[in-house]
């Protein structure tokens, strides 16, 4: 599908962002990248070491980025829809935990 398109609303984006998640290690890795941020997070915050929050970024689109250029061969909807697209990772990390998305 094409990144290019726009967009009036996330309910728009969603089914373009589950074609572009269609490779199954594509979207296990998004899944570990988002398990971890969630885990570092927790982790910098009720430790206070707040100077892991940095490592964020680069967990979470390390392992989404990794899934898009190895696997699913494709550029990732984040340098189009940035905000559209954070918001996909976390529905289809739900979507997936909770049985809607195969895993």
């Amino acid at each position: 599908m094409d990144n290019q398109r726009e967009f009036n609303n996330f309910a728009e984006f969603y089914p373009h962002y589950l074609e572009e998640h269609r490779n199954r290690t594509c979207r296990r890795l998004h899944f570990t990248g988002s398990a971890l941020v969630l885990v570092v997070a927790t982790y910098a915050l009720l430790s206070g070491k707040l100077m892991l929050l940095w490592l964020l970024p680069i967990i979470g689109y390390g392992f989404a980025w990794a899934g898009h250029f190895w696997f699913e061969r494709n550029r990732p909807a984040t340098f189009k829809h940035p905000l559209y697209s954070l918001m996909g990772d976390w529905v289809m990390f739900k979507d997936m935990l909770l049985g809607k998305i195969r895993f």
